[in-house]
């Protein structure tokens, strides 16, 4: 497989389930090492780029997202007390959660379950990209973060989804084509080759 995303643009990547999609995404992620060829981000081999680097330049949302006993700050932030909570705030509100947040009786301290427990699927998906807004990372991969969604919450999905991809270079992962509609370039994947 041979791709290329320029920056600012937005590669859609479509195919059958086990074709290689979310295969792709990891490797840019280094969560898996090429056995043979590179994997580059920004014209640096991810195999040696600094961990600490390739974290802040490359994130990630996925279909499943990973909750912690812990407060809502802490979930949103992962545990950065460096963060200032107005900032915190602001991305709450820019991704569609501040009705949500404004029941919340603890607000930012409100402890969330290691499930979700108070929080929709629709809910954590938008949590999950609250994180990705935060960090400003220069590439974002989405692993069908909307699949599992009802329409409206996928609405509010997508909506924050569009913000999060201004003027970054990502790669969007998905069964649907309906999915790809605002992508730049598509490749269509078949048993981990582009066809």
């Amino acid at each position: 497989v041979t791709l290329e995303v320029a920056p600012g643009r937005t590669l859609g990547l479509v195919g059958k389930s086990g074709s290689g999609k979310t295969t792709i995404g990891r490797l840019a992620l280094r969560l898996y090492d090429t056995t043979e060829g590179v994997v580059e981000v920004g014209g640096v081999d991810v195999r040696w780029a600094r961990m600490a680097e390739l974290r802040a330049s490359v994130r990630a949302v996925t279909q499943e997202v990973q909750l912690f006993s812990a407060t809502l700050r802490d979930n949103v932030t992962l545990f950065d007390e460096t963060i200032h909570d107005d900032r915190v705030l602001d991305v709450l509100h820019e991704v569609g959660l501040a009705p949500w947040f404004a029941t919340l009786p603890a607000g930012l301290a409100t402890v969330l379950g290691p499930s979700g427990t108070g929080m929709s699927a629709g809910e954590a998906q938008l949590l999950a990209l609250s994180r990705v807004f935060l960090a400003d990372p220069a590439v974002v991969v989405l692993d069908e973060p909307s699949s599992r969604l009802d329409p409206v919450t996928e609405k509010l999905v997508e909506t924050a989804t569009a913000r999060l991809l201004e003027g970054r270079t990502a790669v969007v992962i998905a069964h649907r084509l309906a999915a790809l509609a605002t992508v730049d370039d598509i490749a269509v994947l078949e048993d981990g080759r582009v066809v």
